[in-house]
């Protein structure tokens, strides 16, 4: 009797407690009404944590402003109780685990993600009533989900972003909605919360994993490889929504069982949509091709891969639609929250196909990889160090090479076959691993496209985007490998004359950031030499001894300094066995950059936030940042070095002039991308669309000739036509000039990465440092018109005006900030351009 009433209290206790668990409007009164801040997010999350035994909290990490990121485990309780052993079961079963337990079931594992944009706030609050009706006791069905499903749910992948968009639109509003688009709660201003802290855009960071929310998300997501993934997301407020099949191109990769489930998603979200009689749309606009979205990335890596995306961009409160329909926050939840819970009901329904079809993913990956070649060779380059890195964030296996072989691969550098020698401490990725697919989709040399109405950009192969010289092979090849680099013994040296520092990568240029932090004088080598057993390339940095007398203990201190550099070499003389002694004009003194960066309206968010990021995270280095409304305030005196994002700069005349006047007196403006319409045709600088009149006819002439025979063309294709004149993202080959400070370390050819039609034929009157020849060879998607008037055009210049230099770059260099050695192209501008 005691047992039967101790078991009785037991039962009234837990329904005592999940009777307790609140609904997001009984939590917070005015949910649906208006945006919810960030720390009632959390708490609303910790009371379901608290209230409920279906879901457990798990921090995964922090954002810049140290905002904490977690994601909520939801599942019936004796699988939260069984948790680890479901995980290690099911990553043993494709070949990432070990271990394995006995004692517990198969579930469906599915991964929700909301809010990687900011100021997409119906996302985040939706994940609030996901969750509750997940765990609710009376949802009597999720509770039949729950016993066969592990669901992981990310309430908000970018906090700081949600906080500055909810922050900022809170301070803005009052009692009353204004659905009327005339409002400033309509006017999101600059940089808005779509970014994070330092405006990248997440949703396009999961395979390059640059920013620290990512990287953290990422370690997490591989200790769990979910076998379905949703994105959740809003675009613009007029649009409906937008649920799976994705849209071509549907990269090659992608297996028939995910194109079937997302056949499965369409079918049993539409009607839940028809039932409610709301506006939806399937297979258009979001394609799945690019690796690095939260649709694609997870399907790369096995899962179905799932964007959803809502209206609801700029809609405030509540929004008159173009139908004249009202747009309420509330409704954007209902119809995130209906999709997704349907999402998480087919898992629950395929459960046994779903577990069955990624097991055999990854089975088929190994033993019968979808891409041409089954193995990569990078040769031996310090660029290997965050190639590495990149490869161990993601999971890929990798390998160095511990013999010398004589092969034959497709060389990335040539477009063509080609016979090379493997040798030790080259770096090799091959298929036999679990992440086989994953890897192919990097490192192939080209990406099919199944329709050139692309999304995003089109090509991204490792090699080209790291500058490395390397080798795709059809086979395996059987050779001795190790696991880390083996570096040769230090030079014996008899007197400490210099610091020998290879210019060679990431790891040089945070070294010469600190050297300049410091006060330690550097110079660079602008003449090839050789001293006793020391080869100098062009770039390469050289600290004297003698330049530096201000520090005590020369030896001791650079030794501190040099430390995570493993190749760098003490000089015990300057007399040159070849080339130029160290002493002479052939190794000029650097001079530390003292940077300036505008922001604000007009200028691109996330190409600002690029620079940014990597004079603040890449190489650490102190950057001012004013804002253009501040710019009669700028004492240009202070600073010899300007750098101009992308963007459309409204200057007046005598702001323009004060830019003119700093170079003049030997300051360096680095330009990149629309920025160079400031000086584009303007008196005094050489930059100009067309060397000369014959070109600029030529042009005119193909643009009339398009103009007469489109006349005939249809209404449908206007859309197809428009793309021949236009690049979402492809790789170009450009010839570098070695000799130029601007190309050190580039190697003869670099392949840049081209995401506008903007172009410059060759210029007069400036150095055409790097640019695209005729016959070049390019990767991806580039209009047919626009690929022919790429021929002949500068990518990147150097102009000398007056004292001082202006740097173009037609191609950002540090787009996304994954082309790495776009990354030493621009630490070339930076530093070495003087």
């Amino acid at each position: 009797m005691k047992k039967i009433y101790i078991t009785l209290l037991l039962v009234a206790t837990a329904i005592a407690v999940q009777a307790q668990v609140k609904s997001p409007k009984q939590f917070l009164p005015n949910y649906g009404e208006h945006v919810t801040y960030y720390h009632q997010l959390e708490s609303y999350f910790g009371q379901l944590v608290q209230q409920s035994d279906k879901i457990m909290r798990q921090p995964y990490g922090e954002t810049p402003e140290e905002r904490e990121l977690s994601v909520y485990f939801i599942s019936a309780p004796e699988n939260l109780k069984a948790l680890q052993d479901i995980r290690q079961n099911h990553l043993s079963a494709i070949g990432m685990g070990t271990a394995k337990s006995t004692a517990v079931a198969d579930k469906a594992i599915v991964w929700l993600s909301f809010n990687v944009h900011g100021n997409e706030p119906a996302a985040a609050e939706s994940a609030m009533q996901v969750a509750y009706d997940l765990v609710n006791p009376e949802n009597k069905s999720a509770a039949e989900w729950l016993k066969n499903t592990i669901i992981i749910l990310d309430p908000c992948l970018n906090p700081d972003g949600f906080a500055h968009y909810t922050n900022w639109l809170r301070s803005v509003t009052g009692f009353n909605t204004h659905p009327g688009t005339q409002d400033r709660e309509h006017m999101e201003p600059w940089p808005g919360g779509r970014q994070n802290h330092y405006a990248y855009d997440l949703n396009r960071d999961w395979a390059w994993q640059t920013q620290p929310e990512t990287r953290q998300r990422m370690a997490l997501y591989n200790d769990w490889m979910p076998m379905v993934h949703v994105d959740v997301h809003e675009m613009g407020y007029n649009e409906p929504y937008f649920f799976p099949p994705a849209a071509e191109p549907i990269h090659d990769f992608i297996t028939q069982y995910q194109r079937d489930f997302h056949e499965s998603i369409g079918e049993n979200t539409s009607k839940k949509f028809d039932k409610e009689g709301w506006g939806y749309y399937t297979r258009e606009r979001f394609d799945l091709f690019y690796p690095s979205y939260g649709d694609t990335y997870p399907s790369f890596n096995g899962a179905i891969g799932m964007t959803y995306e809502q209206g609801g961009i700029n809609a405030g409160r509540t929004v008159k639609m173009r139908n004249g329909n009202i747009l309420t926050l509330q409704d954007r939840i209902n119809h995130h929250t209906a999709a997704v819970l349907t999402a998480v009901e087919t898992a629950y329904l395929q459960k046994e196909k779903l577990i069955k079809n990624f097991r055999s993913y990854f089975k088929e990956s190994r033993e019968n990889p979808k891409g041409k070649y089954r193995a990569y060779v990078v040769k031996n380059s310090a660029k290997n160090i965050q190639l590495s890195e990149l490869l161990k964030r993601n999971n890929i296996a990798y390998a160095y090479a511990d013999e010398t072989r004589k092969l034959t691969g497709y060389h990335y550098q040539t477009d063509r076959e080609k016979d090379f020698t493997l040798e030790p401490n080259d770096l090799i990725v091959t298929t036999n691993q679990p992440k086989a697919l994953l890897a192919q989709v990097l490192f192939e040399p080209q990406q099919r496209l199944s329709d050139s109405l692309s999304y995003d950009i089109t090509a991204w192969a490792l090699p080209h985007a790291y500058g490395t010289e390397s080798y795709a092979l059809k086979t395996i090849p059987g050779i001795k490998t190790k696991t880390a680099v083996s570096y040769k013994g230090k030079l014996e040296y008899d007197n400490v004359y210099a610091y020998y520092i290879p210019w060679n990568g990431r790891d040089a240029v945070k070294l010469l950031s600190l050297l300049h932090k410091s006060g330690v004088k550097v110079r660079y080598a602008a003449k090839e030499s050789a001293l006793r057993g020391i080869k100098i390339s062009r770039g390469d940095l050289i600290v004297l001894k003698s330049d530096n007398s201000q520090l005590s203990n020369f030896e001791n201190t650079l030794e501190v300094m040099v430390a995570d550099k493993p190749d760098f070499e003490v000089i015990d003389s300057g007399f040159s066995v070849s080339g130029a002694d160290l002493g002479g004009e052939f190794y000029p003194l650097l001079e530390a950059p003292k940077v300036l960066l505008l922001a604000g309206e007009g200028i691109s968010a996330t190409d600002f936030g690029q620079v940014w990021h990597y004079m603040d995270n890449v190489i650490n280095y102190p950057v001012s940042i004013i804002d253009l409304q501040q710019f009669n305030r700028i004492d240009f005196f202070e600073f010899n070095t300007l750098i101009l994002a992308e963007g459309w700069y409204n200057l007046t005349d005598p702001q323009k002039e004060k830019i003119s006047n700093f170079i003049d007196n030997g300051g360096k403006v680095i330009a990149m991308g629309s920025a160079l319409s400031l000086f584009e045709d303007a008196q005094g600088y050489s930059l100009t669309k067309f060397a000369s009149e014959a070109d600029k006819s030529a042009e005119a002439e193909q643009q009339s000739n398009a103009a007469l025979f489109n006349r005939f063309a249809d209404y449908q294709g206007s859309e197809r036509r428009s793309i021949s004149q236009s690049v979402p993202g492809a790789i170009v080959e450009n010839i570098t000039d070695v000799t130029h400070p601007l190309a050190y370390g580039l190697g003869n050819r670099y392949y840049s990465l081209k995401t506008s039609s903007q172009y410059y034929k060759l210029l007069n009157g400036a150095q055409n440092v790097i640019y695209v020849p005729q016959g070049y060879k390019s990767f991806g998607f580039i209009g047919s018109n626009l690929k022919m008037q790429l021929e002949d055009t500068v990518t990147f210049a150097v102009e000398q005006k007056g004292r001082g230099h202006i740097i173009y770059m037609a191609d950002n260099p540090l787009f996304r900030g994954f082309w790495e050695n776009g990354n030493l192209l621009f630490s070339n501008a930076l530093f070495l351009v003087n």
